[in-house]
């Protein structure tokens, strides 16, 4: 089974909770997306790494994150299958103490190329909050990747605030094709 199949099954079995429930945007929704009881899994685990590194090697990325503690996880797949770079996390705000980063994990040198990843996109802003804080700082994001797109906007809004490509690694379609609000 190639690694979206996995990724997809997984999800499937482990992530998607069928029942009203309020979303990060504020939404309500029939179905929740919990991604991180897929990608927790070894299966998971191992099908978004292999994903996740692909597509930071074919957009030339040095560095892989995003905001935690959504994309904490796919960070670390990604070192996980293969990708010969860096991960970080993006702080919601800057540390009080000690060094005070947003940005941890290795330090991003000037040059760095960063693919932005979440697991959930719905509206998308997970990924603009990490977006702005690496402009903020003079990185170059060189792509968005999330683990599901809920097909919601997601897209959408990352596209009109930076030019480089957003690449779902699965969508509800996939995930779930036959849910009460498709269509």
């Amino acid at each position: 089974m190639d690694a979206k199949t996995v990724l997809v099954d997984e999800l499937r079995s482990h992530a998607l909770v069928i029942g009203d429930v309020v979303l990060t945007s504020g939404r309500t929704a029939p179905y929740y997306v919990d991604a991180k009881r897929a990608i927790l899994r070894q299966p998971g685990f191992g099908a978004l790494g292999e994903l996740v590194a692909a597509t930071a090697r074919e957009l030339g990325a040095t560095a892989v994150g995003g905001l935690t503690m959504g994309a904490d996880p796919v960070a670390c797949a990604a070192l996980a299958g293969g990708f010969d770079g860096k991960a970080f996390f993006v702080r919601k705000e800057s540390k009080q103490h000690g060094l005070q980063r947003r940005i941890e994990g290795p330090f991003l040198e000037p040059g760095d190329r960063c693919l932005v990843v979440e697991d959930v996109a719905t509206t998308g802003g997970s990924a603009l909050q990490a977006i702005a804080a690496l402009q903020e700082e003079g990185h170059e994001v060189v792509g968005v990747l999330s683990v599901l797109d809920r097909l919601a906007g997601a897209r959408e809004a990352l596209e009109a605030a930076t030019s480089a490509p957003y690449r779902p690694c699965t969508t509800i379609d996939d995930v779930y094709p036959d849910r009460p609000d498709h269509g």
